[in-house]
């Protein structure tokens, strides 16, 4: 069924159109659900999906490493932990494309210099937005930062909570899943991985 607008048509300024094909699957989608597509509540509704998922998976359009570039050597001597923690996020499982809404702890034993403390949470967000499962954001933000920075050691803690199995299948609201990650001195050091973890709260 074709759209009852031209593809430039009603577009919002500086806007791309939403090219038709994947309108199509939208109304597709919206149809095999139990829905019509052509009702006049839902005339708009595959436009705005695509552009929210558009939004929503931003973070394939960027490097999140290129916000560690920016390092400050004049730190004054200090050599003690980093940490920057209960950084709200949102994701999508690939599974289900499902929400995961969460937090997450990140934190680095810094050698010679340390980075603006909201470039790790821009770290954590560029990865955040795409198709995920936990268990690789948590890897991904830690090897991110650790490649990076070249710290003595990284750990990454992500607590979070997902649609795909509060929502849908088993039903089960109010499940926390929490993933870690530790790398050099957090990893090797059982000392030094108990302080970080106690600072972050766990």
């Amino acid at each position: 069924m074709s759209s009852l607008v031209g593809p430039d048509e009603d577009e919002p300024t500086g806007k791309p159109p939403v090219p038709e094909d994947v309108q199509d699957a939208i109304r597709a989608l919206i149809r095999w659900a139990g829905d019509d597509p052509e009702r006049e509540g839902l005339l708009d509704t595959p436009k705005r999906v695509a552009r929210a998922w558009r939004e929503y998976c931003q973070g394939y359009a960027e490097d999140p490493a290129i916000h560690l570039e920016r390092i400050f050597e004049e730190v004054g001597g200090y050599d003690e932990v980093v940490l920057l923690k209960d950084i709200p996020f949102q994701s999508h499982c690939e599974h289900h494309m499902a929400p995961i809404i969460g937090k997450a702890a990140i934190a680095y034993l810094p050698r010679n210099h340390v980075v603006g403390i909201s470039k790790l949470a821009r770290v954590l967000h560029g990865y955040a937005r795409r198709l995920q499962i936990q268990e690789r954001l948590t890897a991904e933000v830690a090897q991110c930062i650790w490649e990076n920075l070249k710290p003595h050691g990284v750990a990454v803690v992500i607590e979070a909570s997902h649609a795909c199995m509060t929502a849908r299948g088993v039903r089960t609201p109010g499940v926390g899943m929490i993933t870690s990650r530790m790398m050099g001195t957090f990893l090797d050091d059982t000392r030094s991985r108990t302080e970080v973890l106690k600072l972050m709260g766990y």
